[in-house]
């Protein structure tokens, strides 16, 4: 080849440098990429951090509207009864003095709207919190108004400005989610949590005054001005006093012990402290007034603890996200100047060693092109220099690599993955690496907790119930493979109410964590023990050996639960009755085992508590014809074999049709099944649900139709059918739903309807109280039923939710004197406290003269009718008003 030629070829051809370049840039490439998905999800933490802050910053907005809501309740509530001349004749109080008052009244309503729209004009448009402002300037306008405005009633202004607040409130509480939901660090999110339960304190305190000024006026029919709204509304308080105590921040607690501890707090407390005789504590207008403004500063104060947890919370975000911006700053500048760094070594380097690498060009082209080889050390020592150099960058890519595929895979136990690499440039790519692989660990470890809290129950911290079935079923899968015994102990505890209601829950939680533990260290290493909620739980035997071995080791945990527990005001015991459940072969599934261990269990509290019963043929047939009739009762909802007799409930005085309740009848295979065989069937599943929502529907709409067909001449009164509540239906969360369907399926007047409960159900179950406040809402009436066989004592009458009292048949027939007077005492009661009173069972004359004598509103029972088809109570409807006291067949 000529010089000219090989000139060509050279001009042609790249330079050398320019491929030592490329070489170079691969490791390069690495530290970008990494570099750069660091740098995202530094970027999306500084915008998540930037979002948390706007979302605490809506909180403290939308508090302060909430906190100067409240504040407007007083004056508006003050005016309100002081414009009432009933109020001032009942406080005694001059009409000139008023006056004096309505002035202070007046200049304070006018601060505190001041106050309000200040608030509600701080949030910019746009914000978290703008939507929740608008619809509250538009309400507070419209409620202002009808204030102003005078003739407008107590409850009514107050349950306004009410729904204004709980609007607010749940704002706020969105808000907060939404800043936490940021994945913001725990201290950030344990603020947010605190100023939602200084909020929450702020809120029940401010309500006190108004429920404690409206006892003052209490009417028969005043939602505000009762007993039971004060007590609530004191309770509801006191709660939020105790959540303080499980404030995050030191600060913050050691400030609310020093609001607690004020003359102030200490004061306010004495004075709206619910009594049977509010009046007693304050007896004079210049002594309210004084507990009236008493109660702003109270507020005041607590709206500053509420701006303390505010501003802490608003300064960790604001951390929160200067932390990640300074993160960002940080790995962008470390990035790039590592690749401006390397990129100018590579320059400089190539530059320096072109001429002699020539032997090196196919190899180094190769690995330009990603292609991590071999390379050869040959040849002189300049190029046995490049070429070892050379060697080590593709090693150091391969262990990039190899790290890289280690992280990909989830492996970050790998060892590769401590080695360093050499090099300052190595020192950076595996600070990354540790970096990634820590961000890894803590989503796992972040995961881990979440599964763990998801699967265990947090008191004991054993498996739950949905774990339980999880570890049954695998349990169950390993059995059929290896041919082994699974064995299920279900136990349930002896007693464990009668802990809760003597000692507290507190209590009752420290006996169930010993009960735990307990079972726990007596069974074997490899069996699982499990909680399923309340007093009841769960232990796999696996491989369970044989029945004798089942129920040895349940004998010893019923000896073993049923030692003492100490608890704070002395020891109790508790025992515990075991149903055990057997599957040889694995071939049963996770609920059929449960449902037989849950059967023997129900067999050995029948036998007496404190033993073990192993699941038999007997309870296999009876558990199999229990799913039989609960088949049997979902195919009678839908193909019409269920229908409702109507039994007629009449005016003891004079004998008039009241109304009537609705009995459920099943047909089935031409025969009437007992209520008594098909409902205990129900009530032990959710078929009860269904069946109640069946004869809900159709009671309503029978009504309905008779309405429609006699109508009520007017001014007469309507007749009301009384439909049965399930107390397994009454605690789900879709009851109230399920009679507002009802309703509105029909069209029947909701006062019209009549839900009966046990008296059991109301004293044991908090939720049940709750659904029925919310179902008298709706226009219901609520109606204890078979009242005397429970334990509900007179007095706690006036605290239930209810309108009417069903005295059971037993004490209605009975011959005892004893029980006669019982009768007469119990209907006093009611009538005492608002209530009409049903008797049920009226089967004789005298016995309805007793009740007549007596003074009881109504009676239902075979002196006047037995249950009636629907054709038939129908017909009896449309007859004359009265029902003669005669003996139906």
């Amino acid at each position: 080849m000529t010089s000219t030629t090989t000139d060509r070829v050279r001009r042609r051809g790249i330079a050398l440098w320019c491929h030592l370049t490329a070489l170079v840039a691969v490791p390069l490439l690495g530290v970008g990429v990494l570099t750069t998905l660091i740098a995202g999800a530094r970027t999306d933490a500084v915008e998540s951090a930037a979002r948390a802050e706007d979302a605490v910053r809506a909180v403290a907005q939308l508090d302060a509207i909430r906190a100067a809501v409240e504040q407007e309740i007083l004056p508006a509530l003050a005016l309100t009864v002081i414009d009432d001349p009933a109020a001032a004749a009942q406080l005694g109080v001059q009409p000139w003095l008023l006056g004096g008052v309505r002035t202070t009244a007046l200049d304070a309503i006018e601060a505190r709207r001041r106050i309000t729209d200040t608030a509600l004009q701080a949030v910019p448009d746009g914000a978290i919190g703008t939507d929740v402002a608008g619809r509250v300037t538009e309400a507070l306008a419209w409620l202002r108004a009808r204030s102003d405005s005078g003739g407008e009633r107590l409850e009514s202004i107050y349950l306004g400005y009410l729904d204004v607040s709980n609007e607010v409130m749940t704002a706020e509480r969105a808000a907060a989610s939404a800043a936490v939901s940021e994945g913001v660090p725990a201290r950030t999110v344990r603020a947010v949590q605190d100023v939602q339960t200084v909020a929450q304190l702020a809120q029940d305190a401010s309500r006190q005054m108004p429920l404690y000024l409206g006892s003052l006026f209490a009417s028969d029919n005043a939602l505000i001005g009762s007993r039971l709204a004060w007590d609530t509304g004191w309770l509801a308080y006191t709660d939020a006093k105790r959540q303080m105590d499980e404030l995050s921040q030191p600060s913050l607690r050691t400030a609310w012990q020093e609001v607690q501890r004020s003359d102030l707090m200490v004061e306010m407390d004495r004075l709206l402290t619910p009594t049977d005789s509010p009046e007693v504590r304050v007896s004079d207008m210049t002594r309210t007034t004084d507990v009236f403004f008493r109660s702003g500063d109270r507020d005041a104060l607590l709206g500053e603890l509420v701006d303390t947890a505010v501003a802490s919370a608003l300064s960790l975000a604001e951390a929160d996200r200067d932390e990640a911006a300074a993160d960002l700053r940080s790995t962008l500048a470390l990035g790039l100047g590592l690749l401006a760094l390397s990129g100018l070594g590579a320059w400089w380097l190539g530059r320096t060693v072109a001429r002699s690498l020539g032997l090196l060009a196919g190899q180094a082209t190769q690995i330009s092109q990603g292609e991590l080889v071999e390379v050869e050390v040959a040849g002189p020592r300049e190029v046995r220099t490049v070429s070892a150099a050379l060697g080590d960058a593709v090693a150091g890519l391969r262990r990039i690599q190899d790290q890289a595929h280690a992280v990909a895979r989830g492996d970050l136990d790998d060892a590769l993955l401590h080695r360093p690499l050499p090099g300052p440039l190595g020192e950076v790519v595996h600070a990354s690496v540790q970096q990634i692989v820590s961000s890894v660990r803590q989503s796992e470890e972040l995961q881990f907790a979440l599964a763990h809290r998801a699967t265990h129950d947090p008191l004991t911290e054993l498996p739950n119930r949905a774990q339980a079935l999880t570890l049954v079923t695998a349990a169950l899968h390993r059995a059929r493979r290896s041919g082994e015994t699974t064995g299920l102990l279900f136990v349930d505890l002896d007693g464990f109410k009668a802990v809760n209601d003597g000692h507290g829950h507190a209590a009752g939680d420290t006996v169930l964590r010993e009960v735990a533990a307990r079972m726990t260290a007596r069974v074997r290493p490899g069996d699982v023990v499990c909680r399923l909620g309340g007093d009841e739980f769960v232990v796999l035997v696996e491989p369970a050996g044989t029945e004798r071995d089942l129920v040895d080791l349940a004998e010893r945990l019923i000896a073993v639960v049923g030692e003492p527990v100490d608890v704070p005001g002395g020891p109790v015991r508790v025992g515990a009755s075991i149903g055990i459940a057997v599957s040889r072969d694995g071939g049963a599934d996770a609920d059929v085992l449960f449902a037989e261990a849950d059967t023997a269990a129900h067999r050995a509290k029948q036998r007496g508590r404190g033993r073990a019963e192993l699941f038999d043929d007997a309870l296999r047939r009876q558990l199999a014809a229990r799913a039989e009739t609960e088949a049997a009762i979902t195919a009678a909802l839908t193909d019409g074999g269920m229908r409702l007799h109507y039994q007629p409930v009449v005016d003891v005085a004079g004998q008039r049709l009241h109304g009537f309740e609705a009995l459920v009848r099943w047909e089935r295979d031409g025969r009437m099944v007992p209520p008594d065989e098909f409902i205990p069937v129900a009530e032990a599943s959710r078929l009860i649900c269904d069946v109640d929502r069946w004869v809900l529907h159709e009671a309503t709409r029978q009504l309905a139709a008779w309405r429609a067909a006699s109508p009520v001449p007017v001014g007469e009164p309507e007749p009301t059918i009384a439909v049965n509540l399930s107390g397994r239906h009454l605690t789900d969360r879709r009851v109230v739903a399920d009679v507002a369907d009802a309703l509105a399926a029909s069209g029947l007047p909701a006062h019209l309807l009549v839900l009966e409960v046990t008296e059991t159900l109301l004293v044991d179950d908090p939720v049940a109280m709750t659904h029925l406040a919310e179902l008298r809402a709706l226009g219901a009436s609520i109606a204890i039923d078979d009242f005397g066989t429970g334990y509900t004592s007179i007095g706690q009458l006036r605290h239930m939710p209810a309108d009417t009292l069903k005295i059971d048949r037993s004490f209605v027939t009975s011959p005892d004197p004893g029980q006669r007077e019982l009768v007469a005492l119990v209907i006093r009661a009611a009538h005492t406290f608002g209530l009409t009173v049903v008797a049920e069972g009226v089967e004789e004359p005298a016995q309805l003269e007793r009740l007549r004598a007596h003074g009881c509103d109504h009676a239902q029972g075979y002196l006047f009718h037995r249950p009636l088809p629907a054709g038939e109570a129908g017909a009896l409807l449309r007859r004359a008003p009265a029902v003669a006291p005669v003996v139906s067949a």
